[in-house]
């Protein structure tokens, strides 16, 4: 089982681990991309009014070009300490034992701007890159990951769970067996509609009863048992496709 998760805006600062190095991170085939982004990244950084534009970021963000600018130099941590917010702190990677962690890097990958997809605990720097940016040197990030990222994805072996957010999503297809799961509520009406503001949260919890779970689910009706056994509600609306519910 795979199950991919959306990256985060902010992330951590610092880490203990050496400079990228692309060789350390799973999924080698995206390397020749991830090379060309990080280049064109580091080389807008030198143009900090330039940087500011193309991010969407204001100049009181400006601490992220100095980020970008740093990509090959600065210290590294695992995937899933690195990315912060709502999502990871209800994923809660610091409860996780041993055991958990190596499931975890087995079992999660988060999408990337800058790296395509990457292991739980492949070794990220801190940087900003967002899923709708375009570089002037490549242009997109979409169409930049969209032909070196599909094949790498639609070639997963076993259950892959999907949840990315739209902006991601968009960076590859998956296999049609592939399982979608969206976070809904019920109205006044009992109509279900979707949520966001505990959408990342919800989504965080979920990563965190697939990542350490001692099942191995293989099936739609498989993965909707352990969810279930983990205290949430979950109903198959579809041949590949699950509602998770909120209490509200």
């Amino acid at each position: 089982m795979l199950v991919l998760l959306p990256p985060s805006e902010t992330k951590a600062d610092g880490g203990r681990g050496a400079p990228l190095d692309h060789a350390a991170l799973s999924f080698p085939e995206l390397n020749p991309t991830r090379a060309k982004i990080a280049d064109a990244l580091v080389e807008l950084a030198g143009d900090v009014p330039a940087s500011i534009a193309v991010l969407g970021i204001t100049e009181r963000q400006a601490g992220e070009v100095t980020r970008n600018a740093q990509l090959w130099t600065s210290p590294t941590m695992p995937a899933l300490r690195r990315y912060t917010g709502v999502l990871y702190d209800a994923l809660d990677v610091k409860s996780f034992t041993r055991a958990g962690l190596e499931k975890a890097h087995r079992r999660l990958a988060v999408t990337s701007s800058l790296f395509g997809v990457v292991s739980a605990t492949d070794p990220i720097p801190a940087y900003r890159l967002s899923g709708g940016n375009s570089l002037p040197a490549l242009g997109t990030i979409r169409g930049m990951w969209k032909p070196a990222l599909e094949p790498v994805l639609q070639n997963i072996e076993g259950l892959v769970v999907d949840l990315r957010s739209g902006t991601y999503s968009a960076f590859a297809n998956l296999r049609p067996d592939a399982v979608t799961v969206r976070v809904v509520t019920e109205n006044a009406r009992g109509e279900r509609v979707t949520v966001s503001h505990f959408n990342k949260a919800y989504k965080g919890r979920l990563a965190h009863v697939l990542a350490v779970t001692r099942a191995e689910p293989s099936t739609v009706d498989q993965l909707a048992k352990v969810i279930r056994k983990a205290g949430l509600t979950v109903e198959r609306t579809g041949d590949h496709a699950l509602d998770l519910i909120t209490e509200g």
